[in-house]
């Protein structure tokens, strides 16, 4: 009897988790098919990279692209197909979550409060909107905490090979796992799990992830360590203006601020609860890269956020616990319906479902300023949904100046973008609008101009006259590029048509390259 009640629990538990993972990618194929903004900027450059496959870019390792690149040959282009990968990848992420309750001795309410904490954050949801490399971290964040704590409740070495898996194709993603790594090593230190470091399968594992890494590691020492030139570049002026103080405060409205008890709970179980401190080297993971970040002034707050994927579940069981408490059972049903209500108002702050301009009136009725991770001025929306406008018409704008040309001008013609957004925009269009090759000296696209002698006509987007006749013998504007809702630099741009070079391209291109 005990056994057949066990078993429905056990499977009561797992319809949850399935039905948690399923509403969030269903949320996310009517997001994508009904109600998605437009293409965002990143999503236009990545699919540019995925024109270009190498072992290495700019400002990433190469996992991402490779998938992308083979999504693109199943699904196509299009903006549903693009997202396709970013929403299945939120429902394994998920379901591993839900996993990892149950690896916790987590019953249904732990489940409960766990997954709505995680399907309801903002971040999360945000990460997956639109196809990047940050739609993987989760999951490979999740997989492995998945794995350390299987190690740490069977004492199996066996976990240890495919920690090592998953370490690599995390790092092959984006290096940021380094901070888990250094997470783990410092805090088996100071845990029982130290006796591992007498063993060889930690040191397999490092060297299974050391190997998987490693094309990544060869691109930069082919390209002068191009990778490390723009992380010092994004710290020192991209993000020079974020503070200690806005990485908390980000924090806590990236997380969701409902969700905070319910961290501070996980935090609470992993260090101090009689059943949670045997899994403290996840606690210290956290703890570790915490300190990371916050030492490291001009860190965004973002890069913390994987680690909710062990702090959701060890929170969940202290909401579990405390609801076994008579005077307390009240607990089982309002903390889940206080994060649905916490969390539900600010799904729109995360995912396009609303039209702009609804959108525009419901931010401000909860009386919240567009925001922008990068400094910049905004107007009607945060960043992260403007730079999902004004692509489509920005190429248009282009094609149109393109098409004054005579078709022998137009053979010597290229675009010049300033940005990678507004090069992958003219190249992404160009099988919809009659368009020139792109070049651009931003990141990636930097290394992909051949330096064409033939081509010297260029169309310029943005700049000023004053500053393109530094290079130019010969300049005349040729039109405006308007988009209402994009983000203000991208916005009345001029389009400016030059004539003779006055330095070789190959000069010109040393001098204007810039990795950020």
């Amino acid at each position: 009897m005990d056994h057949a009640v066990k078993n429905n629990a056990d499977r009561k538990i797992f319809y949850i988790i399935i039905g948690f993972s399923l509403f969030d990618l269903l949320l996310h194929f009517y997001t994508n098919a009904f109600a998605s903004y437009g293409f965002f900027r990143d999503e236009l450059y990545y699919l540019a990279c995925a024109k270009h496959l190498d072992i290495g870019y700019v400002d990433q390792p190469p996992l991402s692209i490779y998938i992308l690149a083979l999504s693109k040959a199943v699904f196509g282009e299009s903006l549903f197909a693009l997202r396709l990968i970013p929403a299945i990848v939120s429902a394994l992420t998920i379901y591993f979550i839900g996993k990892i309750v149950l690896e916790f001795n987590g019953g249904s309410t732990a489940v409960i409060a766990a997954l709505v904490s995680v399907v309801l954050c903002p971040v999360f949801l945000g990460m997956n909107t639109f196809y990047s490399m940050n739609t993987f971290v989760w999951f490979f964040w999740s997989l492995a905490f998945y794995f350390i704590i299987r190690l740490i409740k069977t004492d199996d070495k066996k976990y240890w090979l495919p920690l090592g898996l998953v370490a690599g194709l995390a790092l092959l993603n984006k290096i940021d796992f380094l901070w888990f790594g250094a997470g783990l090593a410092l805090g088996m230190i100071f845990t029982p799990e130290r006796k591992y470091f007498r063993m060889k399968e930690p040191y397999i594992a490092a060297a299974t992830a050391l190997i998987i890494f490693s094309p990544f590691i060869v691109w930069n020492f082919t390209h002068n360590f191009a990778h490390i030139e723009f992380i010092r570049n994004a710290t020192s002026l991209k993000y020079s203006s974020t503070t200690r103080l806005d990485f908390v405060i980000t924090l806590l409205k990236d997380n969701g601020p409902s969700t905070f008890p319910v961290m501070l709970a996980g935090i609470y179980f992993l260090f101090f609860h009689t059943e949670g401190k045997k899994f403290r080297l996840g606690g210290y993971i956290f703890l570790i890269t915490f300190l990371i970040l916050i030492i490291n002034e001009h860190s965004k707050a973002e890069y913390l956020s994987p680690l909710s994927t062990l702090l959701f579940p060890a929170g969940g069981i202290i909401v579990e616990k405390l609801s076994l408490i008579k005077n307390l059972r009240w607990l089982k049903y309002a903390v889940p319906a206080f994060l649905f209500i916490g969390g539900v108002f600010l799904i729109p702050l995360a995912l396009p479902i609303m039209p702009v301009q609804k959108f525009i009136q419901y931010e401000k009725l909860l009386g919240i300023k567009s925001a922008s991770s990068e400094a910049h001025k905004l107007n009607d929306l945060p960043q992260f949904y403007a730079d999902m406008f004004g692509w489509k018409n920005m190429a248009s704008s282009v094609s149109k100046v393109y098409t004054t040309l005579s078709p022998k001008e137009q053979k010597h013609t290229v675009v010049f973008a300033r940005n990678y957004g507004e090069a992958g925009a003219i190249d992404f269009y160009r099988k919809y609008f009659p368009l020139p090759p792109v070049i651009c000296p931003h990141n990636s696209y930097w290394y992909w101009n051949d330096c064409d002698t033939t081509k010297n006509i260029l169309i310029i987007i943005g700049g000023s006259k004053t500053d393109n006749q530094k290079y130019l013998n010969f300049v005349r504007e040729a039109g405006v590029i308007q988009s209402k809702y994009s983000i203000p630099y991208e916005n009345n741009l001029t389009i400016f048509i030059g004539w003779g070079l006055k330095v070789p391209i190959k000069v010109i291109w040393n001098r204007i390259r810039f990795f950020i």
